[in-house]
């Protein structure tokens, strides 16, 4: 799978009965946006707006530029979707994520399980793949309260996506 952007909502999922204009409107926002870099299929899930090349040829950091200065996402992040599986997310973050697991003195990993079927809880997924984490790069310590990376994971309804720390949006 390639590599997207997921753009976190702020105040607008406060917003009752008119949430979904609201969101439609920040989606026209990143279309707008993001169209010089390339087609992108923009799309609104559980508080979150996913940009994700529609072509090879699409300008991934220039989107990512982009949808970082329009007003209402709270932060933004790339990410990597893979298999809703222990050993792919472990795959995933071991791979995506390897130069910044290797600069860091110390990571963490936190979960978040939006698909209750997944059958592992937030706190297990954590543990399991921080401890896979660590195998793989053991000179890099756990540190649950002040790491210097934090690893994401979240289970979704497609996929479960795997990324690093995310910055302020517009």
């Amino acid at each position: 799978m390639n590599e997207i952007i997921l753009c976190k909502l702020g105040e607008v999922v406060l917003k009752g009965l008119n949430r979904r204009s609201f969101e439609m409107k920040l989606m026209s926002n990143i279309r707008r946006r993001t169209a010089r870099f390339g087609k992108f299929r923009i799309y609104s899930k559980q508080s979150t707006i996913y940009v994700e090349p529609a072509e090879e040829t699409c300008d991934l950091s220039g989107a990512y530029a982009a949808c970082k200065q329009v007003f209402g996402i709270i932060a933004i992040t790339r990410a990597l979707p893979c298999e809703k599986s222990k050993e792919a997310i472990f795959d995933t973050a071991k791979t995506y994520l390897a130069d910044a697991l290797t600069a860091a003195g110390s990571f963490k990993v936190e979960s978040k399980r939006a698909d209750k079927r997944f059958p592992l809880n937030s706190i297990q997924l954590s543990q399991q793949v921080g401890s896979l984490l660590h195998r793989a790069f053991p000179k890099t310590a756990v540190n649950v309260h002040d790491p210097e990376l934090t690893v994401y994971v979240e289970i979704r309804e497609r996929a479960a996506y795997v990324h690093g720390p995310a910055l302020p949006g517009g």
